[in-house]
């Protein structure tokens, strides 16, 4: 992203807050592994999103109409001692001259800076409960504030979410952030494309897992947007598996829900795929049902349907195709209304994709469905899971799990699946698979 992009979002979000107002952001705090060790920093999105900063310690600060500078980033000065053991801070000029502050104090001296700028407004807008410490530090200068009200200074009379805003600014992705997400959503497909490829009987799972990070970061995506999932055979039943140690076996399906992160935007692809390289007759009967309810659901990805609208063609769909494997029995109306495809499909057929694998935005507005916009992603993932011991199930369906997952932008004139170099159809999967 250039510093134009985050200007421009720091300028868009202070036109909706208007004057006499001022929004603070935390970065992310430094996470404990163990003893001495730390968790690899990853800036908070939201932090992120406004600044392009990625330093912990940090407080963003944004004051419409403030006459010294309206986007003040308090950070932490220049050490040359610690910068020798952990790598270059920006310090107060790089914050500004790197990261276009207008102007930057030492996070230091935050407790003093801060509430002389809280005096000058009337609205605060914060996201409270994100940061337990500067929540603290919040309560305290309010208090301060108002302790000096006989001497007219001006408490802030209102508190308004900033989440509420900023997220619905997230929703939306501007050309930028698209060009970044298509890139990741290529790279992720052709490391799925690589596991098609070497995935061999008697390879564990964690190896495919292995495979799969190697080929992101050749290809320039070091970081993971979630834990892989890598679950074979009675393992792809178990919908958030990451244990990933099986023995991979002939005859078996595995399913591989794994997506990088690039540039701090997520990608994020399921597909399943046979063990040996040939689905058996049981599986390719579940897989191309699945596969047919995630291009029904794809279908009614486009501007002015609901939300839902995906995830009712899809249930839809695998309702449909499960009375006629013989897995539900009744009427399709009176088995979707009473959600007996449940037992088989539990979960939503996707969710927002952005900065964060389940990305924020509202999915309803006053009760009702969003309508889907330009400009938004989302996933479409329908399932099938199956697991041993189903009682009153054939033999044949149990132990089998399917997932199909992909990235849909949302164009003006209906979208665009980011993720398609990632192959899905059976004689694609095959064909691939050839040994």
């Amino acid at each position: 992203m250039t510093l134009n992009e985050f200007r421009r979002r720091r300028r868009q979000l202070m036109r909706m807050m208007g004057k006499d107002s001022i929004a603070i952001l935390p970065a992310a705090g430094i996470k404990q592994r163990n003893n001495d060790v730390t968790y690899p920093y990853r800036p908070d999105s939201d932090f992120y999103y406004l600044t392009g900063f990625e330093e912990p310690e940090a407080v963003a600060v944004l004051i419409p109409g403030r006459k010294q500078g309206e986007y003040i980033l308090f950070c932490r000065e220049k050490d040359e001692e610690k910068e020798r053991w952990d790598g270059p801070i920006a310090g107060q000029e790089g914050a500004v001259e790197a990261y276009a502050a207008d102007d930057s104090f030492p996070i230091a001296d935050l407790n003093e800076i801060l509430p002389r700028m809280l005096e000058q407004c009337e609205r605060v807008f914060y996201a409270m409960g994100c940061d337990p410490e500067l929540d603290k530090n919040m309560s305290g200068w309010i208090s301060q504030i108002r302790g000096k009200a006989r001497s007219g200074v001006h408490t802030p009379q209102e508190f308004i979410a900033l989440d509420h805003y900023l997220h619905d600014m997230r929703l939306y992705k501007s050309r930028s952030e698209i060009a970044v997400m298509r890139k990741a959503a290529k790279i992720s497909a052709a490391a799925h494309k690589r596991l098609m490829r070497e995935c061999t009987p008697g390879m564990k799972e964690y190896q495919l897992e292995a495979a799969f990070l190697h080929e992101c970061s050749r290809r320039g995506a070091r970081q993971q947007a979630y834990s892989p999932i890598v679950g074979s055979g009675n393992n792809a039943t178990v919908l958030h598996y990451v244990d990933n140690s099986a023995r991979l076996e002939s005859g078996d399906l595995v399913l591989i829900d794994a997506g990088c992160e690039l540039d701090f935007y997520a990608s994020d692809i399921t597909r399943t795929f046979p063990v040996s390289g040939t689905f058996t007759k049981p599986q390719a009967q579940l897989y191309q049902l699945v596969l047919d309810a995630q291009l029904a659901a794809i279908k009614q990805v486009k501007p002015g349907n609901a939300y839902n609208a995906p995830h009712k063609a899809a249930v839809r769909t695998l309702t449909r195709g499960l009375i006629r494997l013989g897995l539900l029995k009744g009427q399709m109306a009176r088995l979707i209304r009473e959600e007996k495809y449940k037992r088989f499909f539990m979960h939503g057929t996707g969710h927002w994709l952005g900065m964060d694998v389940h990305d924020v935005g509202d999915y309803k507005i006053d009760g009702h469905w969003r309508q889907l916009e330009p400009g938004m992603v989302l996933t479409i993932e329908p399932g099938l899971y199956i697991p041993p011991g189903s009682k009153g199930v054939a033999k044949k369906w149990q132990g089998i799990g399917i997932r199909i997952e992909d990235d849909i932008l949302v164009t003006k004139t209906g979208h665009e699946v980011l993720s398609a170099d990632a192959p899905k159809t059976i004689s694609e999967i095959e064909a691939i698979m050839k040994r």
